[in-house]
């Protein structure tokens, strides 16, 4: 295949890969053992990569809620006391009080465009005592609930239980833990399918029966808090199971034939992976899954009784079906439905069932074991969220990243999975009484103020979101999100940046001027013989290996730039002139001629920051550093003395390079700026005539992205910290020659509120003329993209000091650092440059990525050059960016650890998979299509003082050697001639 179409199909494959998967095999108890290894198969990175693509026709859209969590009203209109009264105040006893508002919930629905709406019936609401007469007031409230949602076209899906068991039951029976409670639920059942089964096509029996029987029977962490140890919540589960049985058998025998619905029990789950992939492991997670989900699951799709993994490490607690029991267990679910999110994971699992295992959010394999083990089944995801913090109000973009994630998953299981999931539930539609957890935290997609009256009612970031999602019914490809096909300028810079070359300065053995003597007899070893010593020869830069070694590689990238920074505090070791190390400076010379030699132009940053003395001479670091003044004038000194001995062999100037902003101080940064302004203007009036250069400062510019979309707010923090961390240093000098406008006015609202002095220095109008278009080029080094949101949610990723929250999409792929992988944030910020500073050459002197350096094939970085570089090539040709050249960082993993295209093992340099890739796409300049036209570029070649008379005479110098080699023949004619005659003449 063509090298530019195997790029381009690189672009398009990971869709196409995992389509390509085999379905999984047919379900068994114990095949969801196969899960683990299965997925540790698939191709990386394609598997984790977002999918762009939308869901079967007429899947099934949905929010939830529970009656306790959002009823309120609990005394009101003669609802009967349930086991969650007064368990904990304020508790539910108002909450969101839907109850008295179901018009509002109604309407709250229709805006989203929800197709099910998941809710609750209270068993003492219709039931006041668990048993007995109904309540008409409450078959009443819930009739009209079911027409309001039928009228807006939304389908219920009823739960009969959502753990508000009347408190009469608890009381006068024992609960869940008495064997008559099977028989009453069956009774309540019936009384709700007479009465509603007509309107409602999905019931559920019970919801996550395992908190039931577990944390309200053995460890009492929930209502009724009965601590009965295991074998009471054994028991529980038994009657649980019983109970679930007979009012399916109810409905199946009963109401099925003429309202034609389905019912089903809500289990919920975790997900488990293992600490390592060994058998032991697998097996043991295997039985965090049983003792779990299992525990109820095979019971009813499988075989009516237990996992095997239960009934052998518990024979003595177990409760024994009978094998009438079984049979009358078995089969009764018409679909899975299926709970996964904050209520089980992370919060209501003991962790003695985890098996020491490691806890997981992989809704996408817990929806594949399912499948696998309970013979694909068809899933109905009933309830799914994560949550956020109660003081969060609107702009709940954590939660709606997890909402994401997992709606991501359930479209993965669906179109690589081959798995039947036809609905999906949020969790849930308006804030409430989150159980154990109170009011702390919120989960809802509309949010409740719970301190007003009318209980105001208000969407959140996330409704938005759901609501964009349903109306596309999923995440269609968008043109934006598409690869394109193209190719870069002829004179377009592919380089590779190294931050300090390797440094050997030990001479070659050849410019040693002692003789020696080999005493082959004896010692077998050179004898220097004293007082003679061989004619000394000029020094070249040959001697040096290291710089053949690193030249020599970077032949084999076919780039035509390399950036590297000089290292300040070994070249002036005392900060000034008095003391210059001439064998360095000679070093950096020959490195830089033998780059030209090759026609590698050089990119050469003064100074880069460094952990050490940040990256200062000694003496500088000492005495305050950028904060001192006199470092300015000691950098301009130091630059000329670069220029003078460098400049003629190096076009391509940085005068700082990634100067960290987060770590400086106002002080520091103001005389940092200075100093880039005069060292620039130093070369532009005094070496840029004679060296014919180019010189400019380099930015560290990672892309801010409001974490809410819909939110002003988010988008405004984005702005700010775009300010705080680019325009800083950029605004003097590429834009008006003052700091940006939103920093002073952000620190002044500061200093008056905080009390802080966060003191912004002025430049004088001298020195804004001074900073002001002290550029060649908009230099800029990018990695990622980060998301930013105005509510605090996370304190250990808040900064106070811009009031800014960091978030993470956990849909992105991330390197092994955790460094977030957001191709499209190069473009936008490309693009936000040119709208701010206007058509200013940009050259992105630094993008890469760390990588696992155990990983033989490096191919997260082969995916992040080929889709940054991609995005680079839609920022010049949409948008029109003036984009002229792209680095890779780094060279090798040598000075760069997990960074390099060149792995370094046992003093060896071995390129990776992703050096090769990147050559290729040079080779290609950019991403052509089959159908782009061969475009043929001249050779540039890189000026070289030493090369310039052979280059520019080349046609001269072919002449001469034409000449010369006619001459040699003529020569050799004449001798040959002249001894045949003279041996014809004797």
């Amino acid at each position: 295949m063509p090298a530019p179409r195997r790029l381009l199909l690189l672009l398009l494959a990971p869709p196409l890969l995992l389509l390509a998967s085999p379905p999984p095999a047919l379900g068994a108890p114990g095949q969801g053992a196969g899960t683990w290894a299965r997925f540790a198969r698939l191709p990386y990175p394609e598997d984790e990569l977002f999918l762009h693509d939308t869901f079967p026709d007429g899947f099934l859209w949905g929010a939830g809620s529970a009656a306790y969590q959002s009823e309120g009203a609990w005394r009101q209109d003669g609802k009967g006391a349930s086991v969650w009264d007064g368990w904990a105040a304020p508790g539910g006893d108002v909450a969101s009080d839907s109850y008295n508002n179901q018009f509002r919930d109604a309407e709250g629905l229709r805006r989203l465009g929800l197709r099910h709406y998941r809710f609750s019936l209270a068993w003492a609401r219709l039931l006041p005592n668990g048993t007995g007469a109904p309540s008409a007031a409450g078959l009443e409230h819930y009739a009209r609930l079911l027409r309001r949602l039928r009228a807006r076209g939304v389908e219920p899906v009823v739960t009969l239980y959502h753990w508000d068991l009347p408190r009469a039951l608890q009381r006068a029976l024992g609960g869940w833990a008495s064997p008559a409670l099977p028989d009453l639920f069956r009774a309540y059942a019936e009384l709700c399918f007479r009465h509603f089964g007509a309107h409602v096509r999905y019931w559920l029996t019970m919801d996550n029966p395992y908190v039931v029987a577990w944390h309200g029977y053995a460890t009492g962490r929930l209502p009724p808090g009965v601590r009965g140890g295991a074998a009471m919540g054994y028991r529980a589960a038994r009657h649980l199971l019983q109970a679930h049985a007979k009012v399916w058998h109810l409905y199946n025998d009963h109401f099925r034939p003429t309202q034609g619905g389905e019912v089903s029990i809500a289990l919920s789950s975790h997900w488990i992976k293992p600490q390592y992939m060994s058998e032991q492991n697998i097996k043991e997670c295997q039985k965090s899954l049983d003792f779990v989900l299992g525990w109820f699951a095979k019971p009813i799709f499988i075989d009516g009784d237990y996992p095997e993994s239960m009934k052998s490490n518990l024979s003595s607690l177990l409760p024994e079906f009978s094998e009438a029991e079984k049979k009358y267990i078995k089969g009764t679910a018409d679909f899975f439905a299926l709970s996964f999110g904050a209520t089980l994971s992370f919060q209501l699992l003991d962790s003695h069932m985890k098996f020491q295992q490691v806890e997981s959010l992989s809704l996408r394999q817990l929806l594949f074991w399912i499948n696998s083990e309970y013979n694909h089944p068809k899933i109905f995801i009933v309830e799914n969220s994560w949550f956020v913090s109660g003081s969060t109000k609107r702009d709940d973009a954590k939660y709606m990243y997890y909402l994401k994630k997992f709606i991501m998953e359930t479209l993965k299981a669906i179109r690589y999975d081959g798995i039947d999931v036809f609905g999906y539930t949020v969790w849930s539609l308006m804030d409430g009484f989150e159980w154990h957890r109170g009011y702390s935290i919120r989960r809802g997609l509309y949010y409740v103020d719970f301190e007003s009256h009318d209980k105001k009612f208000m969407p959140k970031s996330s409704a938005l979101f759901y609501q964009k999602l349903i109306e596309k019914n999923g995440f269609p490809p968008l043109p934006e999100n598409q690869p394109i096909a193209g190719m870069f300028p002829c004179n377009f810079a592919w380089g590779i940046v190294d931050n300090y070359i390797q440094v050997d300065i030990t001479p070659s053995q050849f410019l040693d001027p002692n003789v020696y003597l080999w005493d082959v007899h004896q010692t077998k070893k050179l004898i220097k013989v004293d007082g003679i010593l061989a004619p000394k020869r000029k020094r070249h830069c040959v001697d040096f290996a290291a710089i053949r070694l690193q030249i020599s590689l970077l032949q084999e990238t076919h780039v035509t730039h390399f950036h590297f920074s000089l290292k300040w505090s070994l070249i002036l070791p005392l900060g000034n002139l008095s003391l210059i190390n001439h064998t360095l400076l000679h070093y950096y010379q020959c490195f830089v001629s033998e780059l030209l030699r090759v026609n590698i132009t050089p990119v050469v940053a003064l100074w880069q920051p460094m952990a050490e003395n940040q990256g200062l001479p000694l003496s500088l670091a000492k005495y305050g550093a950028w904060e001192n003044t006199e470092t300015i004038q000691a950098f301009v000194e130091y630059a000329r003395l670069c220029f003078k001995n460098l400049g003629h062999r190096v076009k391509f100037w940085i005068t700082m390079n990634e100067p960290y902003v987060r770590n400086l101080t106002y002080t520091a940064g103001h005389n940092l700026l200075k100093a880039h302004a005069k060292a620039w203007h130093l070369y532009d009036k005094e070496f840029r005539r004679s060296q014919k250069g180019k010189i400019s400062i380099a930015l560290q510019a990672d892309w801010a992205e409001p974490a809410c979309p819909f939110s002003k707010n988010d988008q405004e923090v984005a702005d700010r910290l775009l300010e705080f961390d680019i325009g800083w240093l950029a605004e003097p000098i590429f834009g008006n020659g003052d700091y940006p406008r939103v920093m002073r006015e952000w620190l002044h609202q500061r200093n008056s509120v905080d009390l802080y002095n966060f003191h912004l220095p002025y430049f004088s109008e001298e020195e804004k003329k001074l900073i002001q278009g002290s550029y060649d080029f908009f230099a800029l080094s990018h990695y990622t993209t980060i998301l930013v949101d105005w509510e605090k949610e996370d304190p250990l990723k808040y900064d106070h000091y811009l009031e800014v929250q960091m978030i993470n999409d956990i849909t992105w792929l991330n390197s092994p650092s955790r460094t977030a992988v957001v191709p499209w944030g190069l473009r936008k910020l490309l693009k936000w440059i040119k709208s701010k500073y206007g058509d200013v050459p940009i050259y992105i002197v630094a993008n890469g990525i760390d990588d696992d350096q155990n990983v033989v094939h490096d191919k997260l970085r082969i995916y992040y050059i080929q889709n940054y570089i991609n995005e680079v090539l839609k920022a010049y040709t949409l948008d029109n960016v003036n984009v002229q050249g792209y680095f890779v960082y780094s060279f090798n993993d040598r000075t760069a650890p997990k960074y390099g295209l060149y792995r370094y093992v046992a003093n060896q340099y071995e390129p990776k998979p992703s050096m090769k890739h990147y050559r290729e796409i040079i080779d290609n300049n950019g991403f052509p299509s089959p159908e782009t036209p061969e475009r043929w570029c001249p050779e540039e070649l890189a000026l070289c003082p030493e090369c310039s008379f052979f280059r520019t005479r080349k046609s001269l110098l072919a002449f001469i050697s034409f000449i010369f080699f006619a001459f040699i023949v003529t020569i050799f004619f004449i001798i040959y001639h002249s001894r045949r005659d003279e041996r014809r003449y004797k």
